[in-house]
């Protein structure tokens, strides 16, 4: 499993005409070929009057599933162009389905190529990139008055603030880079002059936002 990788927000979409064609991205986050199949379904059904229903998709650690369908249009100017996409922000874990209505207007090899590339980019923007890491979690234990300068310290650091929980002391939820935690520790101690207690708790993905 990749403790580091880069997918999209669990799903998003974007429109644009280009020479009197309407095309539609639809992206969406999937973790198994069945799911994005489905998907892909799914948006075929929105769609059945469209012209074209053209889809890419990169799922599984190192990208192992990778497929691109044209759906009519010619052979790879479609969906190889919008997996090239995928390919080239190092997505994971990603469905793209981009639906054209004809507008009279032959494109041309290139222009489609630009086309179903363009809607790629725009709807993979509009959707939103995340960085998903494996981090460290930990509970830390403090009374009310340090409330405040942990959480304000906690923002402006490298550190995920997840959750507090305000009971008869105050419990922060936080998670850490798994090559950061001796740091992370030794910064905390500094911080509240040792007035805190760690515990250290599960490992589980954190979703960052990420701009290229």
């Amino acid at each position: 499993m990749e403790s580091c990788y880069l997918t999209v927000r669990p799903s998003g979409q974007a429109e644009q005409m280009i020479q009197k064609s309407r095309f539609i991205g639809y992206v969406k986050r999937v973790e198994t070929e069945e799911a994005a199949q489905q998907f892909i379904q799914d948006i075929k059904k929105l769609h059945h009057d469209a012209t074209h229903n053209c889809s890419a998709y990169l799922i599984g650690e190192n990208n192992r599933i990778q497929k691109a369908n044209d759906d009519g249009e010619p052979s790879g100017t479609a969906g190889v162009p919008m997996l090239e996409v995928l390919k080239k922000q190092d997505l994971r874990d990603t469905v793209i389905v981009v639906t054209r209505y004809f507008g009279g207007i032959k494109l041309g090899a290139g222009g489609l190529i630009r086309a179903y590339g363009n809607t790629t980019s725009l709807a993979l923007h509009q959707t939103g990139i995340v960085q998903r890491i494996l981090m460290q979690g930990f509970i830390v234990e403090s009374d009310y008055g340090l409330i405040g300068k942990i959480e304000n310290e906690l923002i402006h650091s490298e550190y995920v603030l997840d959750k507090i929980d305000y009971q008869e002391k105050a419990y922060f939820y936080i998670f850490v880079k798994t090559d950061d935690i001796e740091h992370f520790k030794n910064w905390l101690i500094n911080m509240t002059n040792d007035q805190v207690s760690i515990e250290q708790i599960e490992q589980k993905f954190m979703e960052i936002p990420y701009s290229t």
